[in-house]
């Protein structure tokens, strides 16, 4: 899968899920960090990479409606530090069909994992 990882992710990721055969950029290599969402996602579309991110306008379906992108996992933590985030991503792609999750709205948090599909 082709990944986009927002500013708010832990670098760490990028080792490890490309290690799982993910092909991984980060908002920061690409010189977007503090851009406004519309030119990340713009450029996360343009690449056609899998947007991952914990700001949760991303959650919103009307916005980014299920089918009309190449994919985004929101992030709900309770616990929102480096390694909360990390281990929750690599469980996530480690035990879900992240494949069947192309053009999906995704969110998931400490415990549940909701997929929305066009």
């Amino acid at each position: 899968m082709r990944i986009k990882l927002d500013e708010n992710l832990p670098i760490g990721l990028v080792p490890a899920l490309t290690e799982l055969g993910h092909a991984v950029d980060t908002v920061r290599e690409e010189g977007l960090t503090g851009q406004d969402d519309a030119a990340v996602w713009s450029a996360a579309q343009k690449d056609r990479r899998f947007f991952v991110t914990q700001d949760l306008d991303f959650a919103d379906a009307r916005r980014y409606a299920p089918g009309t992108h190449t994919g985004i996992l929101v992030l709900r933590l309770h616990e929102g530090d480096i390694h909360a985030l990390s281990e929750r991503v690599l469980t996530l792609f480690t035990t879900e069909p992240v494949e069947t999750w192309a053009g999906c709205l995704v969110v998931a948090t400490d415990r549940k994992v909701r997929v929305r599909s066009s």
